[in-house]
């Protein structure tokens, strides 16, 4: 089951790639940060793109990136504007809230990942997976009554929608990840490289166009923007985090449901973090929130087996 070792070991980095997300936007320009973190992870993989076309790395490589044309990389550019999507609001939320209530709410991804499983690719829950879906809603009905004690009301609280309309953007990006990595006739049969290299790349073309029009103008009348050394480990954590779930995902026997649950484990990470480094109140009450949530990717998990 390397899959599975591989989906926990994303989790991990996913949730050091949280706390460092939150470090480097914490007073600080959001659009700024996300183009430099679309840089760097940029940086990191053209290498393997010019080492694959060169011919310096082999097809058994296991950092080998194919070489497509507009037919493939139309599917890439997609995935780029979802996970595009997903981070601004992803970004814009994290730097408005506590880490330890933007953590929980992202635990509930898979949730949405089944529903979208269910709703366009014709699956079926059983009853551990409805067990888990319910616990998922009240886990979350009882994380806006924690927030409310900090003052944030998620029914009118603009950051918690855009946290939680960044959640969908991620759960339809994961259902997606499984078609174009999937082998034909199922999927497009994508490299995995070659998705992850690319969509990084088109990523930075969109924040730099956006940058250059929505903040560049405007810098002096918003928050300002300053360098801070955690952005470069988002772009390392994130691109290790992916890497590996890209890998796992191109497993044959890889399960979508249940990677994206494993992988939610990450809030456990950053939920000690947001504790201990950013010192965030009322505690106890988001634990007990938080084991709720791990209590139905539990069930989740069990379901799904």
């Amino acid at each position: 089951m390397m899959w599975l070792l591989l989906a926990f070991l994303s989790a991990v980095l996913l949730g050091f790639y949280d706390v460092f997300k939150k470090k480097s936007l914490h007073a600080n320009a959001v659009i700024p940060v996300l183009l430099l973190n679309t840089l760097f992870s940029s940086l990191i993989f053209l290498p393997f793109i010019i080492s694959s076309a060169q011919g310096w790395l082999t097809e058994d490589s296991l950092f080998f990136t194919h070489s497509y044309g507009w037919a493939e990389h139309r599917y890439i550019l997609l995935k780029s504007v979802i996970v595009l999507c997903s981070w601004l609001c992803g970004y814009f939320g994290m730097k408005n809230l506590p880490i330890t209530i933007v953590g929980p709410i992202n635990a509930t991804r898979p949730v949405m990942v089944l529903i979208g499983a269910l709703t366009f690719l014709g699956e079926h829950l059983n009853l551990w997976q409805w067990v888990g879906v319910t616990i998922a809603i009240i886990s979350f009905y009882l994380m806006s009554r924690s927030g409310k004690k900090e003052g944030i009301d998620f029914k009118h609280n603009k950051w918690i929608a855009l946290v939680v309309l960044a959640n969908v953007f991620g759960a339809i990006s994961g259902l997606y990840d499984r078609y174009l990595m999937a082998p034909v006739p199922t999927g497009v049969g994508l490299d995995k490289m070659a998705v992850q290299s690319w969509y990084n790349i088109y990523q930075f073309f969109m924040m730099l166009i956006m940058l250059l029009v929505l903040w560049f103008p405007h810098r002096k009348k918003t928050t300002p923007f300053h360098w801070d050394w955690c952005i470069i480990l988002i772009s390392v954590f994130l691109s290790a985090a992916d890497f590996v779930y890209f890998y796992a995902l191109s497993q044959d026997e890889a399960m979508i449901s249940i990677v994206s649950m494993i992988r939610r484990g990450s809030v456990v990470v950053s939920f000690l973090f947001g504790a201990m480094l950013f010192h965030e109140k009322n505690l106890r009450a988001k634990l007990f929130d938080l084991a709720l949530v791990l209590l139905s990717m539990l069930f989740l998990f069990i379901g799904s087996r």
